[in-house]
């Protein structure tokens, strides 16, 4: 599993330009979900998402969690960060998990967010969506279950 994680002042996701998700300050999670993944790759990553420690204190230093600022998280499922680009121009997708297996997943991942007492608003699986973000900073982390980077 893969994550794109920003950090936000505000963001939402659109779809036929009707809002659909919403949050405010927080972290969008563009989530990536490899062949293969199970649960225990979404805990890991959630766990590792809610407490990244990417937003400032006191101090300016970026020492607190979204966790201790009380934030809320849009997840939005990506599944082109598995695509491949090393031979050619046009990405190959075969990484990417199937869409009836990697949907629960999904779900699976905003659930544990929420069962932490976090918010959660979600994109649409599968939509075409638009997606509004509102880098704050800009802070952008990279994650990788498989600890790739």
């Amino acid at each position: 599993m893969r994550a794109v994680v920003q950090r936000t002042k505000r963001s939402r996701v659109l779809v036929n330009a009707i809002e659909k998700a919403g949050i405010n300050e927080g972290l969008v999670v563009l989530l990536g979900i490899k062949r293969g993944d199970k649960p225990i790759d979404g805990e890991y990553l959630m766990d590792k998402v809610i407490n990244l420690r990417v937003f400032e204190d006191a101090d300016e230093k970026m020492n607190r969690s979204l966790m201790d600022i009380n934030g809320e998280i849009l997840l939005v499922s990506q599944f082109t960060l598995y695509g491949d680009v090393r031979k050619g121009r046009r990405p190959s997708f075969t990484e990417s998990e199937q869409p009836e297996i990697a949907l629960p997943l999904f779900d699976f991942c905003a659930n544990y967010v929420k069962n932490q007492g976090i918010k959660v608003e979600t994109g649409i699986f599968g939509a075409d969506m638009q997606v509004e973000i509102q880098n704050d900073g800009p802070c952008t982390i990279l994650l990788d279950s498989e600890k790739l980077f």
